[in-house]
């Protein structure tokens, strides 16, 4: 990288850094530290709540799943709208006037301390992993650019984030999720622009657009019912629904967002801004990850987007099989490139060969991913791992590869931010749910303020190094964004199921709620080891579904036997 790009990035490192220290000052009670004393406004807190979502795993992941696989995964987010029209008429205003810090406070007055404590317990899992996921995406670009191991990127990446947010608290988070949130859309869209002007000259947008087309890459809705099939619009509708009522409705790391609201309707405006933005800047992405492709028809492409795994290939006992299908992938990329202009010239003709022409393009990228599918399996045959894939790499490769010098520094720097905004925002409700939860309420429960402050921030350390482990091993599962989804959909039903139980319902108990919560958790763990072709977002709706009918069902035989 030129040295302009690495002073872009370090002025955004050390001004982040600085930031939070910044905001410190506000943080001296744990009102303050955990939940800004209640004042923020709520376009703030509304930026801030799409921070937290939009990681470094969509900047990344899921530009790469947008190059692969199109814009399929916008359904993904299809239940996210209606999802926050619910919460914002049910468990925003009920959360403020219960006036909490952790959404698993009301349990305890509504059930028992231990339905509390094993629900904040599985929150804390899952978002720990979770928050390994958001840290991996960044070090894959770390790990390539500058050649570090990637336990050293982990660390270059958590390491800053972990510090302003033990230093600032929730102010810190927020302020600084803000001007992430300006700098992450002006990176999408200069990015968005070099991409556009990178086309050849005799390639508009709208032929580009025609060539993502023809290979199935702008099909944004698939209306069939298969619950092997992870993006489709049903399960993107009724299972992204009760992901998304789950993640904003039970999750601390988002409840604590609308809390620091200044008032119950501007906690409901933040909600609804995601509900009307998300979806749109989701698709933007997307948009980006196509054009990526797009690109890749002109310009020769890697037959692997990760160089470390391809050098280990070239210096194993494989590397003559590698070099033939190289060989081949090469003949393959220009054959698809001659097909790609001969497809355009036949559509801006409207000639009779265009649907012909049209064939022999989606032939001729097929090839190449079919080559690509063969290099993979050599890759997988060396590593001895079986799940290896590369969709991670292939927007950095771009970045690092094709943009001009500037744009690069902004573009790493975006990255970054978003990873950042979303790491924050997870290590501090993880430390607001190990000391509300856990620490004040079975070990200190009458210490000072001061107290509780140095401990939630060693429980920010202690989070922030969990997390940068995590993210180490993470990079081996494939496409991030998925992961980091099937991570949380393990438990996000079971843990929705408990909160529906408790607001919903007067006839739960806290055994029927406990014996739900286990009996949610053991059937999502069954359906994933035994049914593993089916897609991960119906884990959320069976897992849901099994804790309300034990728990209400268990319930009622308790209350009829006493």
């Amino acid at each position: 990288m030129h040295w302009i790009d690495w002073l872009i990035i370090i002025a955004y490192l050390v001004y982040v850094v600085y930031d939070g220290v910044r905001r410190s000052e506000k943080t001296h009670e744990i009102e303050g530290y955990f939940l800004a004393n209640r004042t923020l406004p709520w376009w703030a807190v509304g930026l801030s709540v799409m921070a937290t979502q939009l990681s470094a795993i969509t900047m990344v992941g899921t530009t790469g799943q947008g190059a692969t696989d199109g814009l399929r995964f916008v359904q993904f987010y299809f239940g996210l709208p209606l999802a926050m029209i619910v919460l914002s008429v049910t468990v925003v205003p009920f959360f403020h006037r219960a006036r909490v810090f952790t959404a698993y406070e009301y349990l305890e007055r509504r059930f028992d301390a231990k339905t509390r404590a094993f629900t904040s317990l599985l929150f804390l899992l899952s978002r720990g992993m979770s928050c390994g996921v958001i840290i991996s995406a960044p070090a894959v670009i770390l790990s390539i650019m500058l050649g570090w191991s990637l336990p050293v990127a982990v660390l270059l990446i958590g390491a800053p984030a972990a510090l302003y947010t033990m230093i600032g608290g929730v102010q810190a988070v927020t302020w600084t999720d803000v001007k992430q949130m300006v700098l992450i859309v002006l990176g999408l869209v200069a990015v968005l622009a070099a991409l556009i002007s990178g086309l050849p000259g005799e390639v508009s947008l709208t032929g580009a657009l025609d060539l993502a087309g023809a290979t199935g890459r702008l099909q944004a809705f698939d209306f069939s019912f298969d619950l092997t099939e992870t993006y489709t619009f049903w399960s993107g509708l009724l299972g992204g629904f009760f992901l998304m009522l789950s993640y904003f409705g039970a999750d601390q790391s988002q409840v604590q967002r609308y809390l620091t609201a200044r008032s119950e309707n501007e906690a409901r405006s933040s909600l609804l801004m995601s509900a009307f933005w998300k979806i749109p800047l989701q698709a933007l992405v997307l948009i980006v990850g196509v054009l990526v492709f797009v690109f890749y028809l002109f310009t020769p492409q890697p037959m692997l987007f990760n160089p470390v795994h391809e050098q280990r290939v070239r210096e194993s006992d494989r590397a003559e099989d590698y070099r033939g299908i190289e060989r081949e992938f090469a003949a393959a990329l220009s054959d698809r490139r001659a097909a790609a202009l001969a497809y355009l010239a036949a559509d801006a003709a409207e000639a009779d060969g265009t649907s012909e022409a049209e064939r022999r393009f989606v032939t001729a990228n097929a090839n190449v991913a079919d080559l690509r599918d063969r290099a993979t399996d050599v890759v997988r045959a060396v590593t001895g791992d079986p799940t290896y894939r590369d969709v991670n790499y292939i927007f950095p490769t771009f970045v690092l590869g094709h943009l001009p010098v500037g744009l690069v520094g902004l573009l790493v720097a975006a990255i970054m931010a978003a990873a950042m905004s979303s790491i924050s925002a997870e290590l501090n409700s993880l430390s607001t749910a190990t000391v509300i939860d856990f620490y004040r309420r079975h070990f200190r429960p009458g210490a000072t303020d001061r107290h509780y402050l140095a401990v939630s921030k060693l429980a920010t350390g202690f989070w922030g190094a969990f997390a940068c482990l995590v993210a180490v091993y993470a990079t081996t599962l494939g496409s991030l964004i998925e992961v980091v989804n099937r991570f949380g959909s393990f438990f996000y039903g079971s843990i929705l199921g408990v909160f529906i139980l408790a607001i919903l319902t007067r006839r739960a108990t806290g055994h029927g709620a406990f014996a739900g919560l286990l009996a949610g958790m053991v059937s999502v763990a069954a359906v994933a080891t035994f049914r593993p072709d089916i897609s991960f977002l119906w884990h959320n709706v069976v897992g849901a579904g099994v804790v309300v009918i034990v728990g209400l069902t268990v319930s009622a035989a308790l209350r009829a036997r006493s």
